[in-house]
């Protein structure tokens, strides 16, 4: 799949089915991760996936509205950016954090896997963070929901550059 393809036809997915990726493919796409644009080549992007304790720990300390929601993908993947301190640093990171995911999703997609980013409440709690072993000088970026395709997912209508684009004199 060429690039402008995959970034014109992935979506997000919400419908899953019941394997995780393999362990060699999860890699392959989290290693892709490294090629995110990052000021001073910081790399500060963490990812953990979750195995079923962790998994159960964060079921926990979700609430009844978010804990089907954390069942929905067989293969779960915590993203955050670690932070110095330095507040210009700081959101750069974030940033390049998100890019990183970005392009987890992206390289899920070409390999026809499906993916979500969430971010779910959860994670911005104490206990969800401590669920997960996020230590305090990370901020979570992204809950990265993957696996294969059950159905495919609605098209939805995008805006087009010209509602976006501003060009300066």
């Amino acid at each position: 799949m060429d690039l402008e393809t995959a970034i014109r036809t992935r979506r997000t997915h919400k419908a899953f089915g019941g394997d995780p990726m393999p362990r060699e493919t999860l890699l392959e796409v989290l290693d892709l991760a490294r090629f995110a644009p990052n000021h001073r080549l910081t790399e500060p992007w963490r990812f953990r996936v979750l195995g079923p304790r962790a998994l159960e720990r964060l079921k926990a300390a979700a609430d009844e509205k978010e804990r089907p929601k954390l069942d929905r993908a067989p293969t779960l993947v915590l993203a955050s950016a670690a932070l110095t301190g330095d507040a210009v640093q700081d959101e750069e990171d974030l940033h390049a954090t998100a890019c990183a995911v970005y392009i987890v999703l992206l390289a899920a997609h070409a390999r026809g896997l499906a993916s979500y980013w969430r971010t779910p409440a959860v994670l911005r709690t104490d206990a969800g963070r401590a669920a997960l072993g996020l230590p305090e000088n990370e901020r979570f970026v992204s809950l990265i929901h993957l696996g294969s395709p059950e159905g495919a997912p609605p098209e939805k209508e995008r805006a087009g550059g010209e509602s976006y684009v501003t060009f300066l004199d």
